[in-house]
């Protein structure tokens, strides 16, 4: 009994310290997409994409750290820590009226990718409701398509939990964001048309 422990060890030692060192560049991902999704919101892409390309690497980086312990590559942190970069690169590239990257491209899971994307209709959300509070209408019908565009397409994606690691919800999540985000459009572009009456009035 003692020689089997003491083969085994070794292996769960090397995984302990695989999964520490991995939780670590995970944090540090996670934390740069954040500063990059509020870069974007402060309309600081150059900056957003510094963000979003450091946390790039550390995945890449990452990835090879963990190419021999499968079971921490396709973990829950790893998941999260890659959707948090595919949301921030969405993001990016929709505000900024860019081509979509995908996922290979980004070195994510078609599940995390889909998750990200989910995700970014919050940010869509986001910054809309400030472009109204600006005044600015310009692009608000836009984006508010490309919401709704997202929700049509998460919604043909009904597979099993197991393989779509909550997707669903997200997708249940969206479709309150998507007419949450259409009420307030609406109202707000009553208002502006009431305001612009009262003013040839005045």
């Amino acid at each position: 009994m003692g020689i089997i422990a003491t083969e085994l060890r070794p292996y769960f030692a090397a995984e302990d310290e695989a999964r520490e060192k991995a939780l670590r560049s995970c944090r540090q991902v996670i934390r740069y997409s954040g500063d990059a999704i509020r870069a974007v919101h402060r309309q600081e892409q150059d900056k957003a994409r510094q963000f979003l390309d450091s946390a790039h690497q550390l995945l890449r980086e990452l990835s090879y750290d963990l190419a021999g312990h499968g079971r921490l590559l396709h973990s829950g942190f790893v998941h999260d820590a890659q959707k948090e970069l595919a949301e921030g690169y969405i993001t990016l590239a929709l505000i900024a009226g860019e081509d979509l990257p995908k996922p290979r491209a980004l070195d994510v899971s078609n599940a995390a990718y889909l998750d990200g994307l989910g995700e970014s209709v919050g940010e869509l959300r986001r910054y809309i409701l400030d472009s109204l509070r600006r005044g600015d209408f310009s692009r608000c019908d836009e984006l508010l398509s490309i919401m709704e565009e997202i929700y049509g397409v998460l919604m043909t994606m009904d597979f099993p939990e197991l393989l779509a690691h909550g997707l669903r919800r997200t997708t249940d999540n969206i479709r309150g964001i998507v007419e949450r985000t259409r009420g307030d459009l609406t109202v707000s572009l009553r208002q502006k048309s009431l305001e612009a009456k009262l003013d040839d009035l005045s």
